[in-house]
């Protein structure tokens, strides 16, 4: 590869990155608040409330940040996906604190494919605006 291949990504590819996982964070925050709202309670649902507010800070922060907060705030982002989507994975499996789920429960399916996406999207975000602050 040339130098030119290797270089820092243009500023326009960083905020389209940015806009893109601030939406799917708020995809995966919307999930969790309409969940809430379709009945479920008690403890899950007031994990999915904070799941919803955590997502909506994180995608703000993905927007308005810049420098080291916006790296904080990209791994950040990247690893509450993660743990979004590990949580549902061990509820669906083995249980999560006293939790159970099963596959055909509302939004599970598109939850995981949400999550999946988000993940991708969000772990090249985290090396773009990791690279671009090496090279700058």
């Amino acid at each position: 590869m040339t130098a030119t291949t290797m270089s820092a990504p243009s500023h326009g590819a960083t905020r389209v990155l940015k806009v893109l996982s601030a939406l799917l964070l708020l995809a995966v925050g919307g999930i969790h608040l309409f969940l809430v709202f379709d009945g479920v309670g008690g403890t899950l649902g007031v994990l999915f409330v904070l799941n919803a507010v955590a997502a909506v800070v994180l995608a703000i922060g993905m927007l308005v940040l810049r420098g080291r907060l916006l790296k904080l705030a990209t791994v950040l982002s990247l690893l509450f996906l993660l743990a979004s989507l590990a949580s549902l994975l061990l509820a669906l499996t083995v249980g999560l604190f006293g939790i159970t789920e099963v596959w055909s429960f509302t939004l599970v399916p598109q939850t995981v494919v949400v999550d999946a996406i988000g993940i991708v999207v969000l772990a090249i975000t985290t090396v773009v605006v990791l690279r671009r602050a090496k090279a700058a």
